[in-house]
């Protein structure tokens, strides 16, 4: 992987929730390779180890750190671990998310006649809600209370959520995911402001779309062919393709460098390929 700035986290410690995934193993890698310390926090502990040991090898300073972003006795343990490897966190990417099939309805539109033979929004199970809604944004808010202690008194401290194109218009099918997201983008204003007294500044990501494990089943077939959604969502990005997780790094790195962008507080950046600002004519 290249990195696409010459920015420096030397000295940092860098605490990324979800590192065991596609897009934040991979900012894990990023940070490393800038300098900094990376503790790399998941629910699944062969995939986060994996992912540090692999960012080890490659040179960088990593270390993988079992946690459950909804259990806030598991992530104090978790940082009781790092003060003790790394030291107080300085930057806080919230990585730690996801959707769940229970939160999801088979189709677009509803027509009564699916009430026989589908699941429709009348059936979305209520602990499937709960989770999803949960794990994106307690899964933030819980870790915040944690790690940001960290940070009071001191200068060049960020954290970054992640949201998505579901905060600025819902998508079908998914209404848990996007009610979530949506309160991911308000709470992150809501934290720029609560902390701005202090020197914490609090942005957030808005990726576009990405192909991850948590989304490849619903954009292609089991034979590799794309769905109809794939050909929705390539129709309505006007750069006509997926984004490269790498394409994510820039951004990230801009928002957590407070030379590059110690007035930023309180925004949310579109990652997309132009699908935010295209109206479908």
């Amino acid at each position: 992987m290249e990195l696409p700035l010459e920015i420096s986290f030397k000295g940092k410690v860098v605490v990324i929730t979800g590192a065991g995934g596609v897009l934040c193993s991979m900012f894990s890698q990023a940070f490393a390779m800038a300098g900094a310390r990376v503790a790399m926090l998941d629910i699944n502990e062969n995939a986060v180890k994996t992912k540090a040991a692999e960012i080890v090898e490659k040179g960088g300073c990593a270390r993988g750190y079992v946690c459950n972003v909804l259990e806030k006795e598991s992530i104090q343990k978790a940082h009781k671990k790092i003060m003790e490897d790394f030291g107080a966190c300085n930057i806080l990417i919230n990585g730690a998310g996801g959707n769940n099939l229970k939160a999801t309805t088979d189709f677009e539109y509803f027509h009564p006649e699916d009430l026989e033979n589908a699941k429709t929004f009348f059936d979305l199970d209520k602990e499937g809600v709960e989770f999803v809604f949960n794990l994106n944004f307690m899964g933030s808010l819980l870790p915040t209370q944690v790690f940001a202690k960290d940070m009071i008194g001191k200068e060049g401290c960020s954290i970054i959520n992640i949201s998505s194109m579901n905060a600025f218009t819902p998508l079908t099918k998914i209404p848990a995911y996007s009610a979530a997201k949506a309160a991911i983008s308000n709470y992150t204003q809501w934290l720029a402001v609560h902390f701005a007294k202090i020197g914490i500044r609090c942005n957030a990501i808005a990726p576009g779309f990405f192909v991850t494990k948590q989304n490849e089943k619903l954009l292609f077939h089991e034979d590799g062919t794309p769905t109809e959604r794939t050909h929705k969502i390539l129709s309505s990005t006007p750069m006509e393709r997926f984004g490269q997780p790498e394409e994510l790094i820039g951004t990230m790195f801009f928002l957590c460098n407070e030379k590059a962008s110690g007035f930023v507080n309180g925004v949310v950046i579109p990652v997309d390929g132009g699908f935010s600002a295209y109206s479908g004519v």
